[in-house]
């Protein structure tokens, strides 16, 4: 585990190369996520083979099955979820979700928890990848926010939810790279982010209008922050990652309007239209609890192909479940949404090519970064970074956080940070004899502060609100104080967890 001298120090950073490759070209030389996911991964087989001495055979093999489980199931359920996004959008259904939001209130505050926080919160569980910040900082926009105002409110918003996004796809990738069981890495995620989504609307609001501001819509405030927060905690420890989103946003939106009570201006759509729009999502949220339902996940577990991987016989079976996978229940859901929505067999066919083309890249970037982690897991060069986070001592647990802050931050997504961090928490974790599914959840947790000031969650929001481009500067350093304040707050709660409640950790 030090190659290098037999030093512990030295060993760290040449470990690290690849890491440093990937970041470097991300955030300081802005190059895009998939060249940089490719050199990084270029700099991991060097030091693999240079450094470690891994043998040819078992480095290819080791790339290559990483790279699979990146395209399947992780790769599967991005695309399912963004091409039931897109026969929504073809359908022109979209448009009636939003002035089903929109119509409720014209208190710019109330406006930014429904739309901002709760209705960004749905896409983020629905389709995630930079999505949800689009389209709420647009719909913001729309209402009359200005673009800077609009883009750094929707910025906050877009970190309660980061970490189920996509159908849960960050926690899956973290139990994939962890080897950890997917439902405790939920529930220690949800033990961690609920507490700080308590706040998070309340937060928006101040950040909006001051104390006085908050005091003035605190029911809808509190109410939207119970409910999203509470059903976050319930589902995520006791159904899954898939829906936690999804059914805490709902919450949080029926929660407001309760409080609200009565739409400020008459909605131009009828409230069978207004259900049409929301069927999608509806079938979504149906498929993904079928294919949680025991009896039935058991039966498609059935049709699962499991392949030895060669050169990797260490490694676990790579199981292609290309029936019982949560993409799987997505992309059904969108092929009944498509006829449900009216489209024809032509024009689905047109939004499919179009997902492709839209996704190609991102796919590949997924398939490189998760060749990436697996290589410095099966190398070692993870078990050296390990040893050397191991000195922090006491303080990794808010450490730990910080770390998944920087993954998110530098690469702008918590799928990639997780994928990078996961294992290097579960060793060290293991070096302190820490619990192992609490640093890792912690990881996770901590990354989706570093959310709103990535440079590509920046990039996006500035493109949906048509922002000036000197403007985005300014709109990085107003996200940087808040982003610092609640990785914080992520640390200490894992602290807490660590040291004072170990008891309810999961």
């Amino acid at each position: 585990m030090t190659p290098i001298a037999g030093s512990v120090a030295l060993s760290a950073l040449v470990a690290a190369v690849p890491l440093f490759t990937l970041l470097l070209l991300l955030g300081v030389f802005r190059r895009q996520a998939w060249v940089a996911s490719l050199s990084g991964l270029g700099a991991a087989v060097l030091v693999a083979a240079g450094v470690y001495g891994m043998p040819l055979g078992k480095l290819v093999a080791t790339v290559t099955y990483g790279a699979a489980y990146g395209l399947f199931p992780i790769g599967w359920v991005v695309f399912a979820a963004i091409l039931l996004y897109r026969v929504i959008l073809e359908s022109g259904k979209f448009d009636l979700l939003k002035d089903s939001i929109g119509h409720l209130t014209d208190d710019a505050r109330l406006q930014a928890l429904l739309i901002a926080f709760a209705f960004g919160a749905f896409i983020e569980g629905a389709a995630g990848f930079g999505t949800p910040v689009a389209v709420a900082a647009a719909m913001l926009a729309g209402l009359g926010f200005s673009p800077f105002y609009a883009a750094a409110i929707c910025l906050l918003a877009n970190t309660a939810p980061v970490a189920f996004g996509s159908i849960g796809i960050p926690i899956t990738t973290l139990a994939v790279t962890t080897g950890l069981p997917v439902d405790r890495l939920s529930a220690g995620v949800g033990r961690i982010c609920a507490p700080v989504s308590l706040i998070v609307p309340a937060y928006l609001v101040v950040v909006m209008s001051g104390w006085k501001g908050l005091r003035q819509v605190l029911p809808a405030a509190a109410a939207c922050g119970v409910a999203f927060a509470g059903t976050q905690f319930v589902i995520s420890n006791f159904v899954g990652a898939q829906l936690t989103d999804i059914l805490a946003s709902l919450a949080a939106m029926v929660a407001v309007i309760a409080v609200i009570r009565r739409p400020s201006r008459p909605s131009p759509h009828s409230r069978e239209e207004i259900a049409r729009a929301w069927a999608p999502y509806g079938l979504l949220v149906v498929f993904v609890l079928l294919w949680g339902y025991k009896p039935l996940q058991k039966w498609l577990d059935s049709f699962t192909l499991i392949f030895h991987w060669p050169g990797l016989a260490t490694a676990q079976p790579y199981k292609f479940s290309w029936l019982s996978a949560s993409g799987t229940a997505c992309l059904f859901a969108a092929i009944l949404a498509a006829i449900v929505a009216g489209l024809k067999p032509r024009q689905f066919l047109g939004v499919l090519r179009h997902t492709t083309r839209q996704l190609a890249l991102a796919e590949l970037t997924l398939a490189a970064v998760l060749a990436l982690a697996f290589l410095m897991n099966y190398s070692g060069a993870t078990a050296t970074l390990g040893l050397a986070f191991a000195g922090t001592g006491a303080l990794f647990p808010f450490f730990s956080a910080l770390l998944g802050w920087l993954g998110v931050f530098l690469t702008g997504s918590d799928t990639s940070a997780n994928a990078l961090f996961g294992t290097l928490q579960v060793m060290t974790a293991g070096k302190l004899h820490m619990n192992p599914v609490l640093m890792a959840a912690a990881n996770s947790a901590g990354g989706v502060m570093g959310k709103m000031i990535s440079l590509t969650s920046i990039a996006v929001a500035a493109a949906a609100t048509s922002m000036k481009r000197e403007d985005e500067a300014l709109l990085f350093r107003f996200t940087m104080k808040h982003s610092i304040l609640l990785a914080t707050v992520v640390g200490l709660i894992t602290v807490f967890y660590a040291y004072v409640a170990p008891g309810w950790a999961p």
